[in-house]
């Protein structure tokens, strides 16, 4: 991988600051002033270079270099846990405020009802809960598309994610799906979302297997398998979904993609109920682990098993 910006020039000659050492460095530093964590970093030889060399050669890295070294350092620590077979992956997102730059138009908000304009950044994180580190991380405004890169991106090779109603999305699920991960992804328990368009118990807790089919065709026939509302639904042209046609014409063949999940509904206490998306096996992860699963995502949100 080019990890610098000009290959053919950058950190080709003999420096005080050569690749190594400005990864080094860019690593190590705190919250001092760039002289100072210099100064501790290289240990007050008096051949430090200068804030200003070091600002000189970082500009010179591309973005990919530390995720270069993100990954080699996983890559070393994650294989020593494991969670049930397979890692377990949290993902949310966060803003982040930056300096204010008006110039930077894609993180600039100039502010309303008098309040100033600043900078933000939209943080999305893959967070594994068993190393306690950083999986992957990516900025995007839109969660959706963050998840996507993420998961597709992954050399991880078996996973789960858990996610937060967010990320409630068929093209999200069946990403995780044809990676050959799982997914656990609490959504809205009312009338709105993916759970309104189910024949679903009328039991306050259950635990309901789908083998849904997605088309965007809405042909007779096509309209008539709709009936059949745990089997079938149309996605329509203006949603995002990666694994059908863009656009169905009438002549076109039908094109279906299967998507397998279970519909949850849990009761956290008398008024209180959750419904969790999964592709985990219902033999081997009951409602009672799943619970347990969920749990894991984050302490401020758990889910009393």
């Amino acid at each position: 991988m080019d990890i610098a910006v000009d290959p053919d020039r950058h950190f080709t000659r003999n420096r005080k600051l050569p690749l190594f050492e400005v990864i080094r460095c860019i690593v190590a530093m705190g919250g001092n002033s760039i002289k100072q964590e210099l100064l501790d970093i290289l240990g007050y030889s008096p051949n430090t270079a200068t804030s200003s060399a070091f600002i000189q050669q970082r500009e010179k890295l591309k973005p990919e270099a530390l995720k270069m070294v993100m990954d080699a350092f996983n890559g070393r620590c994650s294989k020593y846990w494991k969670e049930e077979d397979f890692r377990v992956l949290a993902v949310d997102g966060s803003d982040i405020q930056i300096p204010t730059n008006p110039k930077d138009v894609e993180t600039f908000f100039p502010g309303s009802n008098g309040q100033s304009p600043y900078n933000l950044l939209h943080l999305n994180a893959m967070y594994d809960l068993n190393n306690r580190n950083y999986a992957d991380i990516t900025f995007g405004r839109n969660e959706h598309t963050a998840f996507v890169e993420m998961v597709d991106s992954s050399n991880i090779e078996k996973a789960l994610v858990i996610a937060d109603r967010g990320y409630e999305s068929f093209n999200d699920m069946a990403h995780v799906q044809e990676k050959g991960w799982f997914f656990l992804i609490r959504i809205k328990d009312g009338n709105n979302g993916i759970k309104s368009g189910f024949k679903l118990p009328s039991d306050d807790e259950y635990d309901v297997s789908i083998e849904l089919n997605l088309t965007r065709k809405q042909t007779n026939a096509v309209k008539e398998l709709f009936k059949d509302q745990n089997r079938y639904r149309h996605v329509s042209h203006t949603a995002l979904f990666d694994y059908l046609p863009a656009k169905s014409r009438k002549h076109d063949p039908d094109v279906f993609y299967l998507l397998k999940f279970r519909i949850v509904r849990l009761r956290i206490n008398d008024a209180l109920y959750e419904t969790l998306l999964t592709n985990l096996p219902g033999d081997e992860y009951p409602p009672d682990k799943l619970k347990r699963l969920y749990n894991k995502r984050w302490p401020v949100m758990r889910i009393s098993a």
